[in-house]
């Protein structure tokens, strides 16, 4: 066990001879910072912070400003302030700082956070991005000033940092009146605040970096600002939506000459019907997550559904927007699912998501529920705009996400993170607490169109179906919300039929018939008439149901097959126009075995009778061609198809009387032998004797006789069809004994038979 002499002296090089001081050090403040920095990018981010510490802070008002002001430098703390005190960005927001604080923003990677879990801003990395803008920011709430300088030169060596009670440190603070000016005359802090030594709100102040430090190259302006702000009203109109304390924010500028204007502000009011909706919600759901922190078993999502209505008003565009929204934000319950449950322990994360569905969008105008609207997901705050941000559903969704360092984007389980908690904690909270809020936000939004009809809920019956996810466009990590969402939503009334009532999928039949068509509106209207619930959906509920209905249940849809069986039922009893379209529509799909039974087949003598299966002639129904004219068969109209239907129908009729091998219905299409049957059914109805020679009488109603224009038009066409043999018509009374003139009264017919006859003997 003797160390050899070449290494000790190796280890003596290296300082490692004997006992005393050994351990790991931190980094120097400004390399930390930089670090944070270079991770965590400047922009309109920087804003989203400082609102986040205010919500966490309980407070309800943020005001940003933007002051030229240059202020004395005779009376500082030290002359190296002097650069400090000019242009800066204010910060305020009516909370009050407290003990935990105070101290949260000296300690510089933890974040005091971590015990509350709902406070998300956590001060550590959120609040360091400030950094980008200066190098000595500066709080002033309640009774304390204090001043931030990571460089460690302004108050002395390893000094980073100062404090100053305006209770005991008056003498100090009167002394430098130039150091303490930029604090008096802000946000309602006067000289007398100063002097009672209370100020109601935190007011951070952040001088401009002038001249590149260590910390930064990062030159800030008035311009760098302004850009700051812009980019914050890119989606100042949601920024609000899920925060439950601060409900106002707005831009200020001050000019040099000391005019303060307001630029833009956003506000959040309740709903106008109800003003106690959201504070009730909000105490609810309070109590569920103290439930959840608290370790109470609970088996179910607790959901809370209020709307809001948000409002910008862009000063210098002098617009003013308003939307309104229906917000419902949701806490898993302890046991719903272990893994996510011990997951939030370690991570000191609260399964909390929020679900926002816009409802109408005002700029003066009405614009459609949806239009153009494209869902992002939040953490509390918007998470900056891009692909990574979009969700592909119609509703924003906000969670208490495990975030990527920067805290930018959402972590996922890819190659690199697959054992991140984080990352799984998040795929958990889709897959268990998102579907129930969303749920819970659909289910609530058709109760309010149900019940508030009098009243003016921006939404219509159909309006609905906008809050329900298009499977098409959802981006693939946000699919696993669709099977939870849809198994418990398609059991639910989530249909509006077309007369008005909410069914379920599995009462309803869907309609894909272009409604501006007499024929769908027929066929739905005699539907609807026999007791069948239809009902019409866009395009991505339908292929909700063709994704997402159960195998074993199955989606009706109007079909012709569907009309056929409902006519089966119960017969139709409208006008022949109805029957005609109703008829047109069951001969759409060609199946002519299914229309046995259905009293649709209309005649020539303006009847309807009912498709048959073909048995014997006499029940056929003929349908008449140019070669075989209706005009050879007075008095059979009603053994004819009618006329004057439209060509395409006729057609479809005739494929049904041809179909192949046996017709499957009674129509005929005439042909000789057909035609031959039907002109010997027309004389032995006029002459049931079946004598050789009749009395004929032309056109004798009563008696049934045929008149002399038709006796000329039967012996063309047996010219034509049976010029090679008339032995058919042997029998038929079809000679007139003597040259035919109109208006004879009576004349003697005779038949071939006895001409026949006397040709043999000759």
């Amino acid at each position: 066990g003797v160390i050899p002499p070449e290494v000790s002296i190796a280890l003596e090089g290296r300082g490692l001879k004997g006992g005393g001081r050994f351990g790991q050090t931190t980094p120097p403040l400004v390399e930390f910072l930089k670090d944070i920095l270079r991770r965590y990018p400047e922009g309109g981010q920087i804003l989203k912070e400082l609102i986040q510490n205010a919500e966490d802070a309980g407070a309800t008002e943020v005001k940003f400003l933007y002051d030229e002001t240059e202020y004395g430098v005779e009376s500082l703390w030290s002359p190296d302030m002097a650069q400090h005190q000019a242009s800066a960005l204010y910060v305020y927001n009516d909370a009050v700082f407290t003990g935990e604080d105070w101290n949260g923003i000296q300690e510089i990677a933890r974040s005091r956070k971590r015990d509350d879990p709902l406070k998300v801003g956590r001060f550590g990395i959120g609040f360091n991005s400030v950094y980008h803008i200066t190098d000595v920011p500066s709080i002033f709430s309640g009774d304390q000033i204090a001043m931030l300088d990571p460089h460690q030169t302004l108050f002395g060596v390893n000094e980073s940092g100062q404090c100053w009670n305006l209770k005991t440190d008056v003498k100090e603070i009167t002394e430098l009146a130039d150091q303490f000016a930029p604090y008096t005359g802000m946000f309602g802090s006067s000289e007398k605040t100063v002097r009672d030594g209370s100020f109601p709100g935190t007011l951070f102040r952040f001088p401009l970096r002038a001249k590149p430090s260590q910390l930064s190259g990062n030159i800030y302006n008035k311009e760098k600002v302004l850009e700051l702000f812009e980019s914050f009203k890119a989606d100042a109109d949601t920024v609000l939506l899920f925060l439950k304390s601060v409900q106002r924010i707005s831009l200020h500028v001050r000019e040099s000459d000391g005019t303060e204007r307001v630029l833009f502000q956003v506000t959040a009011t309740e709903n106008t019907d109800d003003k106690s909706e959201r504070p009730n919600a909000l105490k609810t759901l309070g109590q569920a997550i103290d439930g959840y922190g608290n370790g109470v078993p609970d088996s179910t999502v607790t959901c809370v559904t209020y709307q809001v209505n948000i409002e910008t008003q862009d000063e210098t565009a002098k617009e003013t927007q308003r939307t309104t929204w229906l917000v419902c934000n949701g806490v898993g319950g302890r046991g719903t699912c272990a893994e996510l449950d011990s997951l939030a322990d370690d991570l000191k994360f609260m399964p909390t998501i929020g679900i926002a569905l816009p409802l109408t969008q005002t700029n003066g105008e009405d614009v459609g529920a949806t239009s153009g609207f494209s869902g992002r997901a939040f953490c509390f705050l918007p998470l900056p705009p891009g692909e990574e941000s979009e969700t592909g559903l119609p509703v924003h969704v906000s969670g208490f996400f495990g975030l990527t360092d920067n805290r930018r984007s959402i972590k996922w389980r890819e190659v690199d993170q697959w054992r991140d908690p984080a990352a799984l904690w998040n795929e958990l909270l889709i897959v268990t607490v998102i579907p129930k809020a969303y749920f819970a936000l659909i289910t609530e939004t058709i109760r309010r169109v149900q019940t508030k009809k009098d009243q003016d809920f921006p939404l219509s019956p159909a309006g609905t179906y906008e809050a329900w996810p298009n499977p098409k466009q959802v981006k693939s990590r946000w699919k696993p919300v669709l099977q939870p969402l849809f198994h418990d939503l398609l059991q639910q009334e989530v249909i509006f039929s077309l007369s008005e009532g909410w069914i379920r999928v599995d009462q309803a039949v869907f309609s894909e018939l272009d409604t501006d068509e007499d024929i769908a509106e027929t066929v739905i209207n005699y539907l609807q008439s026999s007791g069948t619930q239809v009902a019409k959906v866009p395009a991505a509920v339908d292929s909700v149901l063709a994704a997402y209905v159960a195998e074993s249940a199955e989606v009706r849809k109007v079909t012709p097959s569907l009309l056929r069986q409902a006519i089966r039922k119960c017969k139709h009893k409208g006008p022949a126009q109805e029957k005609l379209q109703l008829l047109e529509f069951v001969l759409s799909d060609a199946s002519y075995g299914d229309l046995i039974g259905l009293e649709l087949l209309p005649l020539q003598d303006e009847t309807f009778t009912s498709f048959s299966s073909s048995v014997g002639d006499k029940d056929a129904i003929y349908i008449a061609s140019e070669e075989y004219p209706r005009s050879l068969f007075p008095g059979l109209e009603g053994r004819f198809i009618l006329e004057s239907i439209k060509p395409s129908v006729m057609d479809s009729l005739k494929k049904a009387a041809k179909t192949r091998g046996r017709p499957c219905t009674q129509l005929q299409v005439l042909n000789p032998d057909r035609s031959a049957r039907l002109i010997k059914e027309i004389l032995s109805t006029a002459w049931p004797t079946r004598d050789f020679t009749v009395q004929w009488e032309p056109g004798n109603r009563e008696l049934k006789h045929p008149t002399v224009s038709w006796l000329k038009v039967i012996w063309k066409h047996l010219y034509i069809h049976f010029a090679d043999d008339l032995s058919t018509f042997e029998d038929m009374p079809l000679i007139p004994c003597m040259p035919l003139e109109e208006g004879m009264d009576v004349v003697k017919i005779t038949s071939m038979l006895p001409l026949l006859v006397c040709s043999c003997k000759s």
